[in-house]
């Protein structure tokens, strides 16, 4: 059996290098129904694919999402990404080369364990420009509409945030609707009831992802060269 598991499990507030172990339960019981091959698509965590105790293939939705941007003309030089934190630069510099954007780093301090302050932006100026926030997931919005507050003070003229899981958990509606943005974008990794869709909120599917990794592990086919060809 091959079954999808997108890893939900944060990893502890106060100290970011920590696992929880209810990823490790959560993989166990997966493996324990029966599972020989698990999907993930972006892991929080990269480390929880090796929790499983059998093949994992860790899928990314970042060609999705991309795409969404690329078909909507948003791209080039006057496109701006940027990173809502140190941790996410890796992303953010990935979604910026394949959008021929421009990269910046929203600098974040915890200042105790929940709760953190962003002043500062480093790399490419948004003053004037479109600016992107990817994230892997959002779920009390805290984080990435501090940033989108501090991009907004640097002068975008557009802020877009988008994510592969919509946890949206807590008042997490009620601060994207008071953040300063343009769009919301989202995969269906996650239902999205109607009470949490904006009407900034766009959902891209994954089934084409899924569904085609699924083929390729039957017939013993390369998921790289899938996903490289998406991004080409």
């Amino acid at each position: 059996a091959v079954i999808p598991y997108f890893g939900y499990a944060r990893q502890d507030r106060k100290d970011e290098g920590r696992l929880p172990i209810t990823a490790k339960l959560a993989a166990n019981i997966i493996t324990r129904a029966g599972a020989d091959r698990v999907l993930t698509m972006d892991l929080h965590a990269a480390q929880i694919q090796g929790f499983f105790d059998c093949p994992v293939d860790h899928l990314y939705a970042a060609p999705v999402l991309n795409k969404y941007f690329i078909d909507q003309g948003i791209e080039g030089e006057d496109v701006v990404v940027v990173s809502p934190d140190v941790g996410s630069i890796k992303r953010a510099s990935g979604h910026a080369q394949r959008l021929g954007a421009k990269l910046s780093i929203v600098d974040k301090r915890r200042s105790s364990a929940t709760k953190t302050s962003q002043e500062h932006i480093i790399g490419a100026s948004v003053d004037g420009r479109i600016a992107i926030l990817f994230d892997d997931m959002i779920s009390t919005a805290g984080s990435i509409c501090g940033a989108a507050e501090v991009v907004k003070q640097h002068g975008a003229r557009e802020i877009y945030v988008a994510a592969t899981h919509g946890v949206l958990a807590g008042k997490a509606i009620e601060k994207l609707q008071a953040a300063p943005l343009s769009g919301f974008v989202l995969t269906d990794t996650i239902p999205l009831a109607e009470d949490k869709r904006l009407d900034i909120t766009s959902v891209c599917s994954v089934d084409e992802l899924l569904g085609e990794a699924i083929k390729r592990i039957h017939h013993h086919q390369s998921i790289s060269d899938f996903f490289n060809n998406m991004e080409k």
